[in-house]
């Protein structure tokens, strides 16, 4: 298995996150209770992705605009910053990037540097207030400080994996209200975020990898038994689901659409689609899901683990869970866990602490028991070792 997309997050003043520095591996759960800011922690990088693909101040504005984005420290605005480490084709990079705002109530792109291979060995820049610094290429296109500068740079073959990797995330917080809607077709290669081309993207893995179909039917009729089989369904100019269904009474299974299926089983659907829309020609680099147990039965829990630790053998998978349920279970390393808190407000995030590790190695307990007992807490050490040698976001060094 290839390393991890993402291997390390620096985050300064992002929502109600003050800073964090952390390590990713393939599968990773970040745990903690309701309002810990879990979600807030899968909205930065998601917001990275939004921004390369459409434009910052989409990103910005979708999200309430930058003074709902940045934290405010001491009643006073901040800028905010994010820094991903990541790895290509067995090379390792940077890209970081810090957002001001401007006494206009506009916003600028206070610096933002990309590297990939080291400095000096790869395709690297840097850029402050919209100014060349530094690259390793001649010539770059115009830049503006409004705009993140990668979005031109993709152009540039020496710049483009970089952004393929950073806009091949997907985010998943699913509607089941949406994905239940006739859907306008569209090119499923990706699933949206609330699952609005579901049926695109099921249509496409007929036709491109029916073997990743077959997995999420197998996953879907452990997690509901009832049903056999989920295709597209085209309907005048728009589409829809079609599930194969037991009925009570019946020799043969009946046919369903979308429109009569629950909450639960469309939200099944959806957390499988996203973790197996992979194909010959296309894997998303990293898969973040919100409480993916949401509307199942605690029974299924075993078959969403499961199903979460096959697909991050090719993609990287990220959830947030506040589920028992599904941490029961010792296959759960204490390395798979970053434990999420809040304190006044403020949110912390660190792997577990050190009698909580020892636990789960030994297996004295689970995940899960540990988390019924209220124990799975960041480690205060690391807190405070993040809290007393903050990293500079623009260092070129990775690790």
């Amino acid at each position: 298995m290839s390393a991890p997309f993402i291997s390390r997050v620096m985050l300064r003043n992002y929502r109600s996150i003050g800073q964090c520095d952390v390590a990713l591996g393939a599968l990773t759960y970040l745990v903690g209770p309701n309002g810990a800011g879990k979600s807030n922690f899968l909205d930065a990088l998601h917001l990275v992705s939004d921004a390369l693909t459409s434009s910052l101040e989409q990103a910005l504005n979708t999200r309430g605009g930058l003074s709902e984005v940045r934290r405010r420290s001491g009643g006073h605005p901040t800028h905010f910053g994010v820094r991903l480490e990541y790895n290509i084709d067995g090379k390792t990079g940077i890209y970081a990037f810090n957002v001001a705002a401007l006494k206009d109530r506009g916003f600028e792109v206070q610096t933002e540097i990309c590297s990939l291979g080291g400095p000096g060995k790869g395709p690297y820049y840097r850029i402050e207030r919209g100014v060349l610094k530094a690259s390793s290429e001649p010539t770059l296109p115009a830049l503006t400080k409004d705009r993140l500068a990668l979005v031109a740079l993709s152009g540039l073959s020496s710049f483009r994996p970089i952004f393929d990797g950073l806009t091949s995330m997907g985010f998943y917080n699913l509607n089941p209200k949406l994905m239940r809607d006739l859907q306008k077709p569209q090119e499923g290669r990706l699933l949206k975020s609330v699952g609005e081309n579901v049926a695109s993207v099921i249509g496409h893995l007929e036709r491109v990898c029916p073997e990743g179909l077959r997995t999420i039917e197998e996953y879907l009729q452990t997690v509901v038994p009832t049903v056999h089989a989920v295709k597209r369904l085209a309907v005048g100019p728009m589409e829809t689901l079609e599930f194969r269904q037991d009925v009570p009474g019946a020799r043969d299974p009946w046919r369903f659409t979308a429109q009569n299926m629950s909450d639960g089983t469309l939200r099944a659907l959806g957390v499988l689609t996203a973790l197996f829309q992979r194909n010959d020609d296309f894997a998303p680099t990293l898969i973040g899901i919100e409480e993916p147990e949401t509307a199942l039965h605690p029974a299924a829990s075993a078959a969403l683990r499961e199903a979460l630790a096959l697909a991050s053998t090719h993609t990287q998978v990220i959830v947030t869970s506040h589920s028992p349920e599904l941490l029961d279970d010792t296959s759960i390393r204490d390395d798979h866990i970053l434990a999420v808190s809040s304190d006044a407000g403020e949110t912390r995030l660190a792997p577990v602490d050190g009698a909580s590790r020892k636990a789960i190695r030994e297996e004295l307990f689970s995940a899960g028991e540990l988390l019924k007992l209220g124990q799975l807490q960041p480690d205060p050490d690391l807190l405070r070792q993040q809290s007393t040698s903050q990293r500079d976001l623009f260092d070129e060094a990775v690790g």
